[in-house]
C-alpha cells in the first residue's frame, strides 16, 4: 500500500506508472508550450524591467521544480504578465530600471516571494483567499491589464517613456508624443497584434505567437529595421541641440553619482546594524540622497524627452579621413534621434528597436543577495504579489481541473509555487506564477502529466544554448504585441456588472479596486489592500446591522414580513430578520 506521506512530500509520484501514449502526450504538449513560453518568456521580462534573457531564465528551473511539486497536471508556471508588472513596480524605487542593482533586487524579491508562498502551504493558509471577494478580484485584474497593456504603447509608437511615479502622468506624456511615433515600428506592432488576436480566433492550436516572432524576426534582418550611428557632442553643428545633449548627459552622470552613494550608504549602514549600532545622520543622509536621486530621475527623463525630439543627418564628407558631421535635418531628410549618451558619446537611432543581443547559456547558480532591511521595505508588494500569484494557479488550476475532474490541493499549489520561486533565485530568475495561456495551450495539445511542463522547460534550455544569436533582429515592438494580446483577454467588466445586480457592496468594493490601482500605479499593492478593506467593512456594516421588519402570518401559517408580503402585523409582535432565513421568508 502507497504511503500517503510519500506521495505528499513527492506529488509527482502520482504521475506513475506512465504510459507509452501518455508520455507521447506530454512530448507533443511540452514542445507546443515551449513555442509560446520562449518569447512570452521574453516579452514578460521586458515588462518587469530586466534583459529578455532573464525570461528565459524564469522559463528553466523555476518551471521543473513548480510541476514536481505543484497540485495540478496542467498548470504551467513560468513569467506571466502580471507579477512581471508588480515585480517592476515593487522594484522601481529602489534600483534604475536595467541597472545591475534593479536585477539583483528582482532576484532577491522572488526569493521572498517563495518563501511567502511556501509558509502559506506548510500552514495551510490556502483558505486567506476566502476574505478576498471576486469583484475585488476581477477588479484589481481588469486594473492590472490596462495598465500592463497601456505601460506598452511608447514601445508601439518608439518614443522615449518617463518615469514621474505616476502611471496616468506617464501615459499622458506618452500619448503627447505620438507625433514623434515611427511608423514603421507602429505598422509591425499593429500587424503582429492583429496575427495574434485573428489567428487565435481561426485556430487555436497553431502557436501564434511564435510565428509573429519568426516573421517579424526576418522581417526586420531583411529591411535592416534597426539603424544605428554614433557621433561625438562636438561632431554636432547644432548649438542649441549640443546644450540640451550635454545637459542629459550631465545629468545621466549625476544619477549614476547619487545612486553609488546611496549603494555606499545602504552597505555602511548594514555594516552598523551587524554590529548593532545606528547612526542617525546616515538614515539622515540616506534619505537625503533618496529625494535627491527622486529630483534628478525626473529631470533626466524630461531631458531625454526633449533630446528625443532632435533630429540629425550626417553631413557630406568634405575629405577623406574626416569623421562625419552632423546636423539637424531639414522637412523631409532622412533623420537619426539621439537614443542614448554616455561619456559624451551619443548613440543615434534611425529606425526601429530591437532585443538585440542575448546572452547564449544557461544560468549560472548563484546565491541571491540578502539584505534584510531591503526585504522587510519589499515585504508589503512581496505578500501581494504572494497572494495575486497565488489567486492566478488557483484560478487556473480550478477551470482545467473542472473539466477533467482532477483534485486539485490548494496548500500544495502553494508549496510548489513557493520552491519553484525559491530555486529559480538561485538560478537567476525573478517571480514567476501559474500561466492561464500556457497552462490552455498544454491541455488542448493533450498533456497527461506535468512531465509535459519539463520537456517545455529542456526546450528553453536548448534554446538559450543554440538559438539566442538569432533573436538579435526581434523588434521590441513584437514582444509588446505578444504581452498585449494576452492581458487584454483578461479585461472582464461584465462580471463587475453581474456583481451589481446580485451584491452591490461587493461590486462597490470591486470598482474601488480598479480605481484606486489604476491612480496610484505603478504601486499596484494599495488597490488590493483598499479593495480587501472595503470588501470587509461593507460586509460587517451588513452584518451588524441586518435589515429587519415587523412579522406577520401567512395564510399557510409560515411568519413572513409584513410590508414586504402586504400582511398583518402578527399579535406577537415578533420582527423578522434578513440573516435568519429560517424563521421567515
Amino acid at each position: 500500500m502507497p504511503n500517503p506521506w510519500l506521495y505528499r512530500l513527492l506529488p509527482f509520484l502520482n504521475w506513475f506508472p506512465m504510459s507509452a501514449r501518455s508520455v507521447r502526450g506530454d512530448l507533443i504538449a511540452g514542445l507546443s508550450v515551449a513555442m509560446v513560453l520562449i518569447p512570452q518568456g521574453m516579452a514578460y521580462a521586458a515588462l518587469a524591467g530586466l534583459p529578455v534573457v532573464y525570461g528565459l531564465y524564469a522559463s528553466a528551473v523555476p518551471v521543473i521544480v513548480a510541476t514536481l511539486w505543484g497540485s495540478s497536471r496542467f498548470l504551467h508556471t513560468g513569467p506571466t504578465a502580471m507579477l512581471s508588472l508588480l515585480s517592476a513596480a515593487a522594484v522601481a524605487p529602489f534600483a534604475v530600471l536595467g541597472t545591475e542593482r534593479f536585477i539583483e533586487i528582482s532576484v532577491m524579491l522572488a526569493l521572498l516571494v517563495g518563501l511567502l508562498r511556501l509558509g502559506l502551504g506548510v500552514f495551510r493558509m490556502n483558505v486567506i483567499m476566502n476574505f478576498v471577494s471576486q469583484p475585488v478580484i476581477v477588479g484589481f485584474t481588469n486594473a492590472a491589464a490596462l495598465i500592463i497593456g497601456l505601460s506598452l504603447l511608447n514601445t508601439f509608437l518608439n518614443v522615449p517613456r518617463t518615469s514621474s511615479g505616476s502611471f496616468l502622468v506617464d501615459l499622458w506624456h506618452v500619448v503627447e508624443q505620438i507625433g514623434e511615433a515611427h511608423p514603421l515600428t507602429l505598422l509591425i506592432g499593429l500587424g503582429a497584434l492583429a496575427i495574434l488576436v485573428v489567428g487565435q480566433k481561426l485556430n487555436k492550436r497553431v502557436p501564434w505567437v511564435l510565428v509573429v516572432v519568426v516573421l517579424g524576426t526576418l522581417l526586420s534582418a531583411a529591411i535592416g529595421f534597426e539603424r544605428k550611428a554614433e557621433t561625438r557632442l562636438d561632431a554636432i553643428d547644432a548649438p542649441e541641440a549640443v546644450q540640451v545633449l550635454q545637459a542629459w548627459d550631465q545629468g545621466n552622470r549625476r544619477l549614476n553619482e547619487i545612486s553609488a552613494q546611496i549603494t555606499e550608504v545602504y552597505a555602511e549602514l548594514d555594516a552598523l546594524r551587524q554590529r548593532g549600532d545606528f547612526d542617525a545622520q546616515l538614515e539622515a543622509r540616506l534619505l537625503e540622497l533618496q529625494h535627491t536621486q527622486k529630483m534628478l530621475r525626473k529631470e533626466v527623463n524630461d531631458l531625454r524627452v526633449e533630446s528625443y525630439a532632435i533630429r540629425l543627418t550626417p553631413m557630406p564628407a568634405t575629405g577623406s579621413g574626416e569623421s562625419t558631421r552632423w546636423r539637424l535635418a531639414q522637412e523631409g531628410e532622412s533623420f537619426y534621434r539621439p537614443d542614448a549618451i554616455r561619456q559624451g558619446q551619443l548613440f543615434l537611432s534611425g529606425g526601429g528597436k530591437v532585443v538585440g543581443e542575448v546572452p547564449r547559456g544557461l544560468p549560472n547558480f548563484s546565491v541571491p543577495h540578502f539584505d534584510l532591511e531591503l526585504m522587510l521595505a519589499l515585504l508589503p508588494a512581496a505578500l501581494v504579489m504572494a497572494l495575486i500569484g497565488f489567486m492566478e494557479a488557483t484560478s487556473i488550476s480550478r477551470a482545467l481541473a473542472a473539466q477533467t475532474r482532477e483534485k486539485i490541493d490548494g496548500n500544495q499549489e502553494l508549496i510548489g509555487q513557493g520552491l519553484a520561486n525559491i530555486a529559480g533565485s538561485f538560478f537567476q530568475s525573478y517571480t514567476v506564477s501559474g500561466s492561464f495561456s500556457r497552462s490552455a495551450v498544454a491541455f488542448r495539445s493533450g498533456a497527461q502529466t506535468g512531465l509535459y511542463a519539463i520537456v517545455s522547460a529542456l526546450t528553453a534550455m536548448l534554446a538559450m544554448l543554440f538559438l539566442t544569436p538569432y533573436l538579435y533582429h526581434l523588434p521590441q515592438a513584437v514582444l509588446a504585441a505578444i504581452v498585449m494580446s494576452a492581458v487584454f483577454g483578461l479585461l472582464d467588466f461584465r462580471s463587475l456588472f453581474q456583481a451589481w445586480r446580485v451584491n452591490r457592496a461587493d461590486a462597490v468594493a470591486g470598482v474601488l479596486t480598479f480605481a484606486v490601482t489604476l491612480y496610484a500605479a505603478p504601486d499596484l499593492a494599495g488597490g488590493v489592500i483598499v479593495g480587501v478593506l472595503a470588501a470587509t467593512f461593507l460586509f460587517l456594516v451588513g452584518t451588524v446591522k441586518p435589515r429587519s421588519e415587523i412579522q406577520g402570518l401567512r395564510q399557510d401559517g409560515v411568519l413572513a414580513g409584513a410590508i414586504t408580503h402586504d400582511l398583518a402585523p402578527s399579535p406577537t409582535g415578533s420582527w423578522c430578520c434578513a440573516s435568519m432565513p429560517r424563521w421567515c421568508s
